[in-house]
């Protein structure tokens, strides 16, 4: 059974101070390049009302030259709190990116040098900036200089197991004006794979004095109060865990504020939230939105014995109306079979907590 200690209760009560704007949630939806667009935040939101939510990352240098926001930087103004996540290695760029998120509604402005993927860091973005710490310092002073809100910075420990150079990384950061640090406790070699090494995250956090925020390997309660306990930190980011289970902010959420597990929801209810997110995407992007929710509607199909053949069906939906079809049908099957899945649940659920 999971408790919370009474000195992480109390480092708990009181709201995330971001420098000047305050969060009354300690439990982040990560940026997810290709995941967290509008629809996905809005999914998110109806279960963690109070969650810092962020975009996809956004590239500054396409922003400097196109000068028209793209569809991944749009926010609504009722989804706040929010942060525009940016990334590039160019501080001039990224001030006017700044800029332009703060005039879409930022609350936040969120700097990436944590992204591992070969495209991103042989430009010079992402965690290549982990070796090229002036070159991060000049970003993050240029950027705070040029808007009015918390500049933020979500980073890895390092580039891999010989480089591991987050505290003199962070430090700098701090120095530099960054209101706030997500640490992802794995290196750039890593990728996704292998353990994240939180006691990285704990040894950030004994060293700064503005909020630290533990990343990695955050798929449940269980999992975030573990990392809260272990590693002193300000709150917890959630990334992969969401990927087909947007619940899980608001799970971690309920539970740090009441003590109390949410029951998980069913594959049946599951599979209703992958039909308001097919509809939704449909809605929002059209054909591309259909092409888009593959991924997400076989993330959700999971918790039943035939799960994977409905992946498989899924994966290669061309309309919504047949998206819709495969998801209606699936939950008949499942409500009039509740005894394929209700067993499995009370497993799985006995599994994570």
């Amino acid at each position: 059974m999971i408790s919370l200690s009474p000195s992480l209760q109390s480092r708990l009560s009181t709201p995330l101070k971001i420098g000047s704007f305050e969060v009354k949630s300690r439990v982040l939806q990560s940026p997810l390049s290709g995941v967290t667009d509008l629809v996905f935040r809005r999914l998110v939101r109806r279960y963690a009302p109070d969650s810092m939510m962020y975009t996809e990352m956004v590239n500054a240098t396409g922003l400097h030259y196109v000068k028209e926001l793209p569809q991944i930087m749009e926010v609504d103004p009722k989804e706040r709190p929010i942060s525009i996540q940016l990334f590039d290695c160019r501080p001039d760029f990224l001030a006017e990116a700044a800029q332009m998120a703060v005039d879409e509604g930022a609350d936040t402005v969120d700097i990436n040098m944590g992204c591992p993927v070969n495209k991103i860091t042989k430009n010079g973005g992402g965690s290549a900036l982990l070796r090229e710490p002036e070159t991060a310092e000049a970003i993050v002073r240029s950027v705070v200089k040029a808007v009015n809100v918390p500049v933020t910075v979500k980073t890895r420990i390092g580039w891999n197991d010989s480089e591991i150079t987050i505290l003199d990384f962070a430090k700098r950061m701090e120095d530099a004006g960054a209101q706030m640090i997500t640490v992802h406790g794995r290196t750039r070699a890593q990728g996704y794979n292998g353990a994240a090494k939180w006691e990285w995250i704990r040894r950030v956090k004994e060293i700064l004095s503005i909020p630290v925020i533990g990343n990695g390997d955050i798929f449940s309660v269980e999992a975030a109060v573990r990392c809260l306990e272990e590693t002193g930190a300000d709150g917890v980011m959630c990334s992969r865990g969401t990927l087909g289970y947007p619940f899980l902010v608001g799970e971690i959420d309920y539970f740090l504020k009441t003590g109390t597990i949410k029951t998980p929801p069913t594959p049946i209810e599951r599979l209703e939230c992958a039909r308001d997110h097919l509809q939704a995407l449909w809605e929002y992007k059209g054909d591309r939105g259909i092409r888009q929710a593959r991924k997400h509607m076989t993330w959700y199909a999971k918790g039943f014995p035939w799960a994977s053949e409905l992946r498989g069906q899924l994966a290669v939906i061309d309309t919504r109306e047949q998206g819709i079809k495969i998801i209606e049908e699936a939950i008949d099957r499942l409500t009039a079979n509740p005894s394929v899945w209700e067993a499995r649940v009370e497993v799985e659920s006995l599994a994570v907590f």
